[in-house]
């Protein structure tokens, strides 16, 4: 008895040592349930082993950082270690990793001090009491985690996930940063008037500036979704302008050749009549030419090239190319979306735009200028092959140094076009690209795995 009455007048005393010893499981489970909220509301979606190790260092990281660093210092060193974590950890990229801190500390501070004047009101205790009693402490954290946890499955069942922070434009994103940077910037002057000022501020002041936080996050929330639909339906209606102007076109060429098929019956019987075969075969590459640009544009369709960030993409070197006068032979063979299975689309968009523009550069300044793209798949390897070709004046071109930074045979090009496409190949072990040439077409085949 008297055992239990040591231990529990222990943990209703301010002990400071105490209450950092009982956090120390505590610390694990801030990091599971913040990573739970985090990457659910996000959609994220790590590994389980880096998930394991993430929760392992983040927590560990906090017990270090609650033994050796004061309160004051430890809440600024944990915002700048946190989005690290999730950036080298979890492989979140930087701006999701920003907001996840942002979106978490904010339920995180809103919840505490909610709970924290709850604590103060019912059981007539300070601040500082509550921060340095081991047991209003520990009770205090496990219903926050406990919310959290909750709210983490309540988004998760209704859907409530935010998916479009990577169709934002780069100004836009620039902002979203910004504006994290200033949320998190109000969220450690509340942490510092919550610290030392809590027995000054009357509650009524702090439920006004909680409700006025819940506001000012839920129109911030809102604005970056909106803002991200915008720019998703600006893509659609532009990708709908390509489909229009391929099928416009289309539709003209097929009225040409239906209007002028007598016309072409009538040529080559003249030329059988005569016995020109020479004149003949003349005849019939020309017509074979307007064959396969009619058929490229039959290929250039949304139900042929089925993921509208390759579609907006082909769209539109497709019609650059064509200005120029560039022969476009275009085939694809495989459904699009497989190649999201295996890598980042944004990855492969850069890597096939810069291959595009540098095959549309060179093929512009040749007599015969000619672009092959194919899109295939081999079974037996399990790859998927994008092939681009193109006719290419410069023969002694190094297919080595091209992938040097500052290297390019082009003037006024700054030659960081294939070396940021080199570095992208050296972060995936699934990806390749192989450069050759001959006498006539430049080539790039680039080789993705499952």
């Amino acid at each position: 008895m008297n055992t239990l009455q040591t231990i529990w007048t222990a943990l209703t005393i301010p002990d400071e040592m105490l209450t950092k010893i009982l956090l120390i499981p505590l610390a694990y489970v801030d990091a599971f349930v913040g990573m739970l909220f985090f990457t659910t509301i996000l959609n994220i979606n790590p590994t389980i082993k880096r998930k394991i190790i993430y929760i392992l260092l983040y927590g560990t990281i906090g017990n270090i950082l609650t033994f050796f660093v004061s309160n004051s210092y430890k809440v600024f060193i944990n915002i700048l270690v946190w989005p690290l974590l999730i950036f080298l950890i979890l492989k979140s990229n930087i701006l999701k990793a920003l907001l996840s801190i942002t979106i978490t500390l904010i339920v995180t501070s809103i919840l505490e001090s909610i709970f924290i004047n709850i604590f103060v009101l019912t059981l007539n205790i300070s601040f500082q009491e509550i921060v340095q009693i081991p047991i209003y402490r520990f009770i205090c954290a496990i219903i926050i985690y406990a919310f959290i946890y909750l709210f983490s499955k309540f988004i998760r069942y209704f859907k409530l996930n935010i998916n479009v922070i990577e169709n934002l434009s780069l100004k836009n994103k620039l902002l979203l940063s910004i504006s994290i940077f200033l949320i998190i910037s109000v969220l450690c002057l509340q942490f510092i008037l919550l610290m030392f000022y809590s027995t000054i501020i009357p509650s009524i002041v702090s439920i006004l500036n909680i409700f006025i936080l819940v506001i000012y996050f839920t129109i911030s929330i809102y604005s970056i979704i909106n803002i991200s639909k915008l720019e998703i339906t600006k893509q659609d209606l532009e990708s709908a302008n390509y489909t229009i102007n391929s099928l416009t076109i289309l539709h003209d060429q097929v009225r040409s050749f239906k209007h002028d098929f007598d016309n072409m019956v009538n040529s080559i019987g003249g030329y059988v009549v005569n016995e020109d075969m020479e004149g003949l075969k003349k005849y019939y590459n020309q017509l074979l030419e307007e064959c396969n640009k009619t058929n490229n544009l039959y290929a250039l369709s949304p139900k042929v090239i089925n993921h509208p960030a390759i579609y907006h993409l082909l769209a539109t070197k497709y019609f650059e190319a064509d200005k120029l006068n560039i022969q476009i032979n275009l085939n694809v063979f495989l459904n699009l979306n497989e190649i999201e299975e295996r890598m980042k689309i944004y990855d492969f968009t850069r890597i096939l735009g810069i291959i595009l523009d540098n095959a549309i550069d060179a093929a512009k300044e040749c007599k015969e200028k000619i672009l092959n793209v194919t899109f295939r798949k081999e079974i037996s390897n399990n790859m998927i092959l994008v092939i681009i070709q193109n006719t290419y004046l410069n023969k002694d071109v190094n297919t080595e140094e091209i992938y040097q930074k500052g290297i390019s045979s082009k003037e006024n090009h700054s030659g960081l076009g294939l070396w940021k496409v080199r570095q992208i190949l050296m972060k995936n072990n699934n990806l390749n690209l192989f450069t050759t040439k001959d006498d006539k077409l430049f080539t790039q085949q680039f080789e993705i795995f499952k």
